[in-house]
């Protein structure tokens, strides 16, 4: 990565004053006009930093440069250097120690996606405020029972993660399987998207993007457009995919290739499930096994409406792929040539997820997910985000069942901190398995109803809409577990 000029650094909030500031027809159409992106490389892997001995120490240095996309050269923000950042590779019961320092022109701080760790102290705190030039020291100690998976790191400063987001910070986690599973071999794909002008800026987002949840004009996957995957017939492969991006929705599927799925998030099927196609909310993660058949398959994400507001024509430009615009919708395309490998043994039966469902609840809440005044603001409880206020008291050890109800025309993905949901019901629909999410998606004018066992830690958490214009837009709120 290159690295910028603070003045340089400050055109990532506002390009749209330097285009206009700098005038000439053709400076200004160069600004405008939108590159094209670079495809068919393999896919590259982000680097990996593994634990050693129970811990991983780590420094993540979040500043701006130049950073290859796509082929091309982005004027963005990363994590040492690059987007993604390093993977994260953990075991149940290590303790990971990161160093954040703070090269950005303004206060960011970093949160733990999905993991079951303390919000406490220097732990997956998301009030802590890491200053411009400040470094920050995070602690966190995971259970000796920490459920095994795929998670993600990225900033959660409010008023800024969005933002910060969709420049390019954010990397990935991996806990490891007590006993491995076996697969050919393993791939990490996160999936983001992003928006460039003519010189690798980005631009200035609209009030209108912000209150529909922007979205990139490109989807990449490991920072890289339509990237290539090369296998043999008979192979399974193990995708661990995150779903990085700010507000777009990711329908998948990989026609021609069996999927199976080994679970979602932080939650484990007992055993793997045949899928056609994945729904990924922003946020969502996916343990997925592809054992591949001869021939070329790509993955797409499919169009998905996950609704506008009143008055707008459409989505906008806004609402995900189209139907009609399947070039958008192209994550990867995976080639399967050559001799074939002997198939691997079927994978044996996990234990059964308790449910949650055999517990008690302690308490029945509803949290209404609305928006605010002249529909730019968005709500929870008919409140905006207050980090003074403490919105929810929930006591330690309990289990509680929330209603999570949706009054907008849009989808919103809700996401609990620290402690994982099993989802119960959607739109008066029982779920007749156990499944468990950190982000659950609450239909536009629906609702669902899940479960929460908080276990293990004590302290002040959030939760919020995770599209993330949304949560900077007001739709958090706090909870303590005394």
């Amino acid at each position: 990565m290159q690295p910028i000029s603070r003045r340089n650094a400050l055109l990532l909030g506002g390009l749209g004053v330097a285009g206009t500031v700098a005038g000439g027809a053709g400076l200004l159409w160069t600004l405008t006009s939108r590159p094209a992106p670079v495809t068919g490389g393999e896919l590259t892997q982000p680097p990996d930093l593994r634990s050693e001995g129970g811990r991983l120490d780590v420094r993540l240095d979040a500043g701006p440069g130049r950073i290859p996309l796509a082929g091309l050269q982005a004027l963005a923000l990363a994590y040492n250097g690059g987007i993604p950042g390093p993977t994260l590779r953990l075991r149940p019961g290590d303790v990971l120690n990161v160093r954040l320092v703070n090269n950005l022109d303004r206060p960011t701080n970093l949160h733990m996606h999905g993991l079951h760790v303390s919000p406490q102290g220097n732990g997956d705190n998301v009030f802590v405020t890491v200053d411009p030039g400040s470094t920050f020291d995070y602690e966190h100690r995971l259970p000796a029972e920490h459920p095994p998976g795929v998670y993600w790191y990225h900033p959660h400063r409010h008023g800024m993660v969005a933002d910060q987001i969709f420049a390019g910070l954010f990397g990935a986690i991996i806990v490891e399987d007590p006993q491995p599973v076996a697969a050919s071999r393993e791939r990490v794909l996160l999936v983001s998207d992003i928006t460039l002008d003519g010189l690798g800026n980005i631009p200035p987002v609209s009030a209108m993007e912000r209150m529909m949840g922007r979205q990139g004009e490109l989807i990449l996957v490991n920072g890289q457009s339509n990237p290539q995957v090369s296998v043999r017939p008979g192979e399974r492969e193990r995708w661990r995919i995150v779903n990085a991006c700010v507000s777009r929705y990711l329908r998948l599927r990989l026609d021609g290739q069996q999927l199976q799925l080994l679970g979602l998030d932080s939650g484990r099927f007992q055993k793997p499930v045949d899928v056609e196609e994945l729904l990924l909310t922003p946020g969502n993660r996916a343990d997925l096994l592809v054992t591949t058949a001869a021939g070329d398959s790509v993955l797409r994400a499919t169009y998905y409406d996950r609704g506008t507001m009143p008055g707008m024509m459409g989505n906008g430009g806004s609402g995900g792929p189209r139907p009609e615009d399947p070039n958008r919708a192209t994550l990867a395309t995976l080639h399967v040539a050559g001799e074939p490998v002997e198939p691997l043994n079927a994978l044996a039966a996990r234990a059964e997820p308790y449910d949650l469902r055999s517990s008690p609840a302690a308490a029945h809440r509803q949290l209404t997910l609305g928006t605010g005044m002249g529909m730019m603001r968005f709500t929870i409880n008919g409140r905006e985000f207050n980090e003074a206020r403490t919105d929810t008291t929930v006591a330690a050890g309990s289990v509680e069942e929330w209603t999570l109800v949706n009054t907008s025309p849009m989808d919103h993905p809700f996401h609990l901190h620290v402690w994982p949901m099993q989802l119960i019901e959607e739109n008066g629909q029982l779920l007749d398995s156990v499944v468990r999410l950190d982000v659950v998606n609450v239909p536009s004018n629906g609702q669902v109803k899940v479960r929460v066992a908080f276990e293990d830690f004590r302290g002040r958490s959030v939760y919020h809409c995770h599209i993330l214009d949304h949560e900077d837009q007001g739709m958090m709120g706090v909870i303590e577990v005394r």
